[in-house]
């Protein structure tokens, strides 16, 4: 994900305020000159939303905030002030919180609560955080006079929006400039006055109520704040938005990260919507390009790339219920990541498995028995109901956690494929009380759907669905499912991984079960194992090399005889490679064991605990010499003692129809 810096902090949203722990100093401040200041300083507010697409366990207890907070139809978000004749001055990052914003456009506020839209952006810089801008229609003819070259040591005024409780006025000293940390172009001013949620934008004035800076943020390590130079406002170049601002991109999977400049311009003045429009289409080209720079410089080791990947390559197919993302340690060994750390019981044997990696939610959604599959797999609220009845969300108010019960319909519904050729169901969900989005990628499953899925803020979800994009190609997913669930997973009409246009599923209850792609075939009948509806079957669909070339494909075919978690009865069909030399022992024993035949693999029946087991090698047809590629090792396994013949025999039977097919 980008993440651009102004100073200590992102300009897109919010600058969270911290009180100062100043010196109280006494007022010099010529009192006769406080009703200009506050004519001429405003509240920067946005719109609260007037429909709330959200349903809630119970109504919520608006009563228990604060009068002003529940009767306010505005967030108070800054503070701006008068420069000159229609002509208004505020922090860029108060601005750029109507950027992609669920509330409404940046706007503002008079002491009288008169609300005035921004007509104009006229002037905007990112890296210096400020723009001047025009409204549409005119609060008053109050001005605040620049004094371009204070002196420090001097009594300051740090004049804002205290707390959205109207606009206030705190002394404290200018003590001290700092050069910007990008390359020094100018000093940033640094005063004790103190500031509180809301000063952003606003004037920093002298003891002759002249305005020195705009006051910005907190300094990170100290008591003191930050403010800029009014002359870098009034020297700014007209008519124009100068982007200019360190950034860097960085993804859940590796540590390195991709350091940049967003460095731009685009012409002023323009409407606030078409400022928006233009600056969006301006990051958003550049978060691709800091993208793709990344995932170039790490080409030659990003999965499966690499000798880092090799391991994962090679090693048996393991079959995960959960969902896991492949990510590169600090050894640079690629391995799967994440596990289910919650699991919450849903009706008629559903259930909502939640674990997380990174900034990531991964969840596996097993449907309901009673639920449409049709629906299940076509209604993204249907299915996202699952997820908040099981209590996942909720709203907090004064001091009560209501939960969320629903997010009503999805504000976007798209399709991702990834680069294994998945299709992704992508749906965005409002959280308009946080202005944030919920995000979410499902990967219909046989038993549910697979999510993977983030909450960001409302005007980060460009840079956040890059980011998800790219992570489902490195998303490692079991398909399973009862064969009853696998019937009707394969007549809906979602859309299936490209992995399964060769796959074919011959399912005949009481009869015989079928397999065949073209690596692989083969059958069996109740002579073997029952086949049932509530047999479950496990698709290990894995990572590997084809022919030198990365594929996603079937690795491990697993069939249950019961989906009970107490009954080991099973079948298994399961492809080997030969690890490359440098592995570790592990690896290369196993290989030589199944090249050779050997016990486990020789074809004699074993008992461990209270199962039966027994094991063949079949290598692909037609290979020869000494070196194959593949083998394939056959599996039957039954509870309980059976004697040698009887194992051999079933297993004789399983190998009848089995046919290596890949080459």
């Amino acid at each position: 994900m980008l993440r651009r810096t102004v100073m200590a902090a992102a300009p897109w949203g919010l600058v969270v305020w911290m009180a100062c722990a100043a010196p109280v100093r006494a007022a010099t401040l010529d009192p006769a000159m406080l009703p200009k200041i506050q004519a001429a300083t405003f509240e920067v507010v946005q719109a609260k939303p007037t429909a709330d697409p959200l349903s809630y366990e119970k109504p919520l207890p608006l009563d228990l905030l604060p009068y002003q907070e529940r009767t306010d139809k505005y967030y108070s978000i800054g503070t701006a002030f008068a420069i000159g004749p229609n002509r208004y001055v505020t922090a860029g990052h108060v601005l750029m919180a109507g950027l992609g914003s669920l509330w409404g456009p940046p706007a503002l506020r008079d002491a009288a609560g008169h609300v005035y839209p921004i007509d104009k952006i006229e002037k905007f810089s990112l890296r210096k955080d400020f723009v001047v801008f025009s409204l549409v229609g005119q609060p008053g003819e109050a001005t605040l006079q620049p004094n371009t070259r204070p002196a420090l040591n001097q009594v300051v005024y740090a004049v804002g929006n205290a707390l959205g409780t109207g606009v206030v006025i705190r002394d404290g000293l200018y003590t001290s400039d700092t050069p910007e940390e990008q390359d020094g172009s100018w000093k940033w001013m640094r005063f004790s006055a103190a500031a509180s949620p809301g000063n952003s934008g606003g004037p920093l004035l002298d003891q002759d109520g002249k305005v020195i800076g705009v006051v910005l943020m907190k300094s990170p390590n100290e008591n003191l704040n930050y403010g800029l130079p009014i002359r870098e406002v009034l020297d700014a170049p007209e008519g124009q938005a100068v982007i200019d601002a360190r950034a860097f991109y960085q993804l859940d999977i590796f540590q390195p990260t991709q350091n940049g400049v967003f460095k731009t311009q685009f012409a002023l003045p323009l409407g606030l919507a078409d400022f928006f429009r233009t600056f969006q289409s301006h990051a958003d080209a550049f978060s691709r390009e800091q993208l793709h720079a990344l995932l170039a410089k790490e080409a030659p080791n990003l999965f499966p790339a690499g000798k880092g990947s090799t391991r994962l390559l090679v090693q048996p197919t393991p079959i995960y219920a959960f969902p896991t993302l492949i990510v590169r340690g600090s050894d640079g060994e690629w391995d799967r990541n994440g596990r289910a750390s919650q699991r919450y019981t849903l009706s008629a044997n559903g259930y909502l498995d939640v674990g997380a990696v990174s900034r990531n939610v991964l969840l596996h959604l097993r449907r309901p028995d009673d639920m449409d599959p049709a629906r299940f797999y076509g209604d993204a609220t249907a299915r996202m109901d699952l997820v908040t009845s099981a209590g996942l969300f909720e709203r907090k108010v004064a001091s009560e956690a209501i939960k969320i019960t629903s997010f009503g319909k999805p504000l976007r519904e798209t399709v991702h494929v990834d680069r294994w050729q998945r299709p992704w169901q992508v749906e965005v969900w409002p959280l308009p009380h946080l202005n944030a989005l919920v995000l979410v990628y499902s990967l219909p499953v046989p038993d549910g759907s697979i999510m993977l899925s983030r909450i960001a803020p409302a005007a980060q979800e460009h840079d956040n669905q890059l980011d998800l994009d790219e992570l489902t190609d490195f998303v490692y997913v079991t398909y399973a499912g009862t064969l009853a669930q696998w019937k009707e997973f394969l007549k809906q009409p979602v859309p299936l991984p490209a992995v399964f246009r060769d796959i074919r599923l011959d399912i005949d209850y009481g009869h015989r079960f079928a397999y065949r792609s073209p690596r692989l075939s083969f059958a069996f009948t109740p002579q073997i194992q029952a086949v049932a509806p509530d047999n479950l079957l496990q698709l290990g669909l894995r990572f590997f090399m084809d022919q030198g070339k990365p594929v996603w494909d079937v690795g491990l075919v697993q069939i249950w005889k019961d989906s009970s978690e107490d009954d080991q009865n099973h079948i298994d069909v399961q492809r080997f490679v030969p690890p490359p030399d440098g592995l570790d022992s592990d690896l290369t024993s196993r290989w030589q064991k199944v090249a050779g035949r050997q016990y486990p693999y020789n074809g004699v029946a074993r008992q461990e605990n209270d199962l039966m087991m027994i094991n063949a090698v079949v290598a692909p047809q037609g290979a020869s010499g000494t070196s194959p590629t593949a083998l394939y090792s056959a599996f039957y396994g039954v509870q309980g003692a059976q004697p040698q013949d009887t194992m051999k025999s079933r297993l004789d039977l399983l190998l009848k129809d089995l046919r290596v097919t890949e080459h």
